[in-house]
């Protein structure tokens, strides 16, 4: 039989008992806990800093569960099942809406399309499932760069290039779109991606309330924006979307937000 690596294990050991706290640990609590010398937890805790999997506190010095490993945390709910989750949400949202719907997720510093509804009309459309949008200019982007940290953490860190005069860049203005996107619930983007286009995306969580995904709308401005303020998106459109990703957060066992 293979033997177990001991540094795994004390690793896996380490990671269980930051789990399982209501508090962030000091590196002397940890050693005790886990019965080893303070040079070997630290040596570590270091290991598992750098790759994001721990955190330490500036102030204190203790640490805490990292947003790498919520990240990874998240990887059991396959995307299919999200999608699958989605399916019928999201036809009827296009139904409701008139607009095409879109599923989005965190991938590769991006928002992979995984899903798309076409607009329930005789357009032309091309299907955009496998496409690539960015985080700091989409609705679906702001969203996930909102709740997920590990989004929030890759948008900032990444050349924020502007597409149109309307394209947000500034990483404070950035970061004042997304306190407003939490505050509100739905991220907007009305024609800071591509001209004569606006969005609007509200976010999926599952069962441990963390965020798996976005979902929104995307249309012509004058129909997705209040006639009377063209900056403005309709009040209906928002709440079908934010209706919309609270329906499928539940049937993932999220829960109502």
């Amino acid at each position: 039989m293979a033997r177990n690596i001991q540094s795994l294990e004390r690793a896996a050991a380490m990671l269980r008992l930051l789990a399982g706290g209501e508090r962030r640990l000091g590196l002397s609590d940890i050693a005790s806990s886990l019965g080893l010398a303070k040079g070997t937890a630290h040596g570590i805790l270091r290991t598992l800093q750098q790759e994001g999997f721990v955190e330490q506190d500036d102030a204190s010095g203790r640490y805490q569960l990292g947003a790498e490993l919520l990240r990874l945390g998240t990887t059991y709910l396959d995307v299919h099942e999200l999608r699958a989750r989605a399916l019928v949400w999201t036809d009827d949202l296009a139904r409701s809406s008139g607009e095409s719907v879109y599923l989005g997720v965190l991938h590769q510093h991006g928002v992979l399309i995984v899903h798309h509804v076409f607009r329930p009309d005789d357009s032309r459309q091309v299907l955009e499932i496998g496409a690539m949008q960015p985080l700091h200019s989409t609705a679906l982007g702001k969203v996930l760069a909102a709740y997920d940290p590990v989004a929030h953490s890759e948008a900032l860190e990444a050349d924020r290039k502007p597409f149109t005069d309307r394209t947000v860049s500034e990483a404070a203005d950035f970061e004042h779109i997304l306190d407003l996107t939490r505050a509100r619930g739905y991220a907007a983007d009305v024609e800071e991606t591509w001209e004569g286009v606006a969005s609007v995306a509200a976010p999926i969580h599952d069962r441990r309330r963390m965020p798996v995904g976005a979902v929104g709308i995307a249309g012509a401005v004058e129909r997705v924006c209040r006639s009377d303020d063209p900056s403005a998106l309709r009040p209906e459109l928002i709440a079908a979307v934010r209706d919309c990703a609270r329906s499928v957060s539940r049937d993932l066992g999220g829960g109502r937000f």
